[in-house]
């Protein structure tokens, strides 16, 4: 009970040791290890948090708040098959539990079950219609495949329900189209104004209200917001700008021209995937479009596969240089193997469009040699305020802050100017401005490096039918624009941080500096 009241008051370095001592006297109370794999997942331990829970339900078979605590941490393992596995088991015995259902639904729109997961929300909705979160979840799940009118009534729905949902006023601005009324913007200020506001809730509504001020051309006032919103989320992350510059001192130390030709010819040799990267924000969506309106080529999503095999790697990213062409291979097939549950048709190519896979380019270049990479590239001042402007989901902690942005920009310049050097013309670069400008020329040269002839419907990108998980899912089913060029500029004023730590980036674009 101690350590239960330590645990509800979060006071995790008093529940610890508690816990602890308990299951040394008993180590078969399966509630006990319940409550200390709940600590570990506080923390970020999933994988301690998964063990534990594991290891109760060994002890307890039947211990159903265990297997979905269990179901909660494979969820957020990124393991959205074996989340969906404990579930069934859980909907089984508790068929109206709409906690399990709302975590399935989410699970299946992670392996692309969108139509599944809208059905499975559906049903919840009917058992539970005042869930402000349920409809938000479905709000979501409806962008995605783009029904873009029922999403934006159920992300209605859900601030009608709690006006201060902050996440929900955020999915509507993260339309991009949708232009709030005087009577939304009216509705989250007075929210913003609660004096028991969550912080969460806190964060969201400056976001929204940064983009409705933003459209109504009030400039200072939605930077304010902005950057209110971005330093209320900053203090929620831990996020170190020396980390990216040392793991790309690392990676320009490690993979040399000598390195790469040493493993010519090692690696997977299939050359199904398609991998667009580089910065977010940065037009990869965009890319993504156009290749997916190709015949042969399938869109997929944001895939965390790369980041998680590199984790595998012991001393990554130097300790790729020790492994042998056996570990190679193998890494590149069990990269397939996971992306394969994200596949839906038999087309030959796949798309990875996760944009941080920058960091991992010579891994990629090592594990799959055949595979295609597309860097897409944005005007530095552009694409590093439009992330300013956004506030993600999960991952992209360097985006809060303008000064950790532009040095981040400026590592990932760094280590792609070097691997250019290394491995000449082995990547595509897609730089956004010149898409927007010359939209066929670049389409049909960013088809012949994919190896793929030209196809019409890749210029008609805005008419494909398909799922589109991103941020930019429905600027992408509308003929280019040119206003995505040019809307930093009123917020010029504000950047100095990020000019300074951008350095000559920004004056070189879209060529890059000498690096030292």
């Amino acid at each position: 009970m101690e350590a239960a009241l330590a645990l509800h008051d979060n006071r995790l370095s008093d529940a610890e040791p508690l816990l602890r001592a308990h299951l040394k006297a008993d180590p078969f109370d399966a509630a006990a290890m319940r409550m200390l794999a709940e600590l570990a997942g506080r923390i970020g331990r999933y994988k301690d948090a998964e063990t534990l829970l594991r290891r109760a339900l060994e002890v307890s078979p039947a211990f159903h708040a265990a297997r979905a605590n269990l179901a909660i941490v494979l969820y957020r393992l990124n393991r959205p098959m074996e989340a969906i596995a404990e579930l069934d088991a859980l909907l089984e015995e508790e068929p109206d539990h709409a906690g399990h259902a709302n975590l399935k639904a989410a699970a299946l729109g992670r392996v692309g079950g969108f139509d599944d997961a809208i059905t499975l929300y559906e049903t919840v909705l009917k058992t539970a219609p005042d869930q402000p979160r349920v409809w938000m979840s479905y709000g979501h799940m409806l962008k995605t495949v783009g029904r873009q009118a029922d999403g934006i009534a159920a992300y209605r729905r859900a601030v009608e329900i709690t006006p201060s949902l902050g996440e929900a006023w955020w999915s509507l601005a993260n339309l991009k189209t949708l232009v709030f009324t005087e009577a939304d913007i009216a509705t989250m200020q007075a929210a913003l104004a609660q004096e028991d506001l969550s912080d969460e809730d806190h964060f969201h509504l400056d976001f929204a209200l940064g983009k409705a001020c933003e459209d109504r051309g009030a400039a200072d006032a939605a930077f304010g917001h902005y950057a209110a919103g971005n330093a209320l989320r900053r203090t929620k992350l831990v996020y170190d700008a020396d980390e990216t510059t040392a793991f790309v001192d690392r990676s320009i130390a490690t993979f040399d021209a000598a390195f790469f030709a040493a493993r010519a010819g090692q690696g997977c040799a299939a050359p199904d995937p398609i991998f667009i990267l580089g910065m977010p924000r940065a037009g990869s969506t965009l890319v993504e479009q156009i290749l997916s309106s190709h015949p042969l080529v399938e869109g997929t999503s944001e895939l965390p596969d790369i980041p998680a095999l590199a984790r595998q790697v012991a001393d990554y990213p130097a300790g790729v240089a020790s492994l042998d062409p056996a570990a190679l291979r193998r890494i590149g097939a069990a990269y397939l193997d996971r992306a394969a549950v994200q596949r839906r048709t038999d087309r030959p190519f796949f798309i990875d469009k996760l944009p941080n896979n920058w960091a991992h380019v010579p891994l990629i270049l090592a594990i799959l040699p055949n595979a295609k990479i597309i860097d897409a590239r944005r005007h530095p001042l552009g694409c590093c305020f439009s992330n300013f402007k956004q506030h993600f989901a999960r991952g992209q902690a360097f985006s809060y802050a303008l000064d950790d942005m532009g040095r981040y920009y400026r590592d990932y310049v760094r280590l792609m100017a070097h691997v250019d050097d290394a491995f000449p013309g082995r990547i595509h670069r897609v730089v956004y401005e010149r898409m927007v400008g010359d939209t066929e020329a670049e389409v049909r040269a960013l088809l012949a490096a994919c190896g793929l002839d030209f196809d019409p419907a890749c210029l008609a990108f805005h008419e494909t039918q398909r799922s589109v998980r991103t941020a930019s899912s429905e600027q992408v089913r509308k003929p280019i624009f040119q206003e995505g060029t040019r809307a930093w500029h009123a917020f010029d004023p504000y950047l100095g941080a990020l000019r300074t730590a951008l350095g000559d980036v920004v004056d070189c674009y879209p060529e890059v500096p000498r690096f030292g």
